[in-house]
């Protein structure tokens, strides 16, 4: 019986220890900036904006959390999504032989992905915390 229940304990920990290696990025911003922090161990980022007229925007960032600004003026009013596509340091198997390079270049791992989606609201050309937006009458 004790032999059962250290076993559980251990996989439990083990298991709570590689979520905790997980990536998990905090959305940040200021008045007119959105990034993430707790970025550890992600690389070759693209961050896409969705704007409410449609226009669509991509950042990339080979290292480092990448940054959208709001620009000028004309900043458009409303909820700006957002999806973020990386690659953690973590390798898992191709399963497409046909993709995994040439020559010495081959490989049979590649990055694991990694990928968040949120939004962001603009209220008055600045972005606000969604604990300040309020109800237009």
């Amino acid at each position: 019986m004790k032999r059962a229940i250290w076993s559980l304990l251990m996989s439990v920990s083990v298991a709570g220890m590689a979520a905790a290696d997980a990536p998990q990025p905090v959305q940040q911003n200021n008045s007119n900036a959105i990034w993430f922090e707790n970025w550890t161990g992600l690389s070759n980022t693209t961050m896409t904006i969705a704007k409410p007229d449609g226009e669509v925007v991509s950042i990339f960032a080979a290292s480092g959390t990448p940054v959208f600004e709001l620009v000028g003026r004309d900043v458009i009013d409303g909820v700006y999504r957002y999806e973020i596509s990386a690659a953690t340091e973590d390798r898992v198997e191709i399963k497409n032989v046909q993709n995994n390079g040439r020559g010495d270049a081959a490989q049979d791992t590649i990055a694991k992905a990694f990928y968040l989606t949120g939004a962001f609201h603009v209220e008055r050309g600045v972005i606000v915390a969604p604990e300040n937006l309020t109800e237009e009458e």
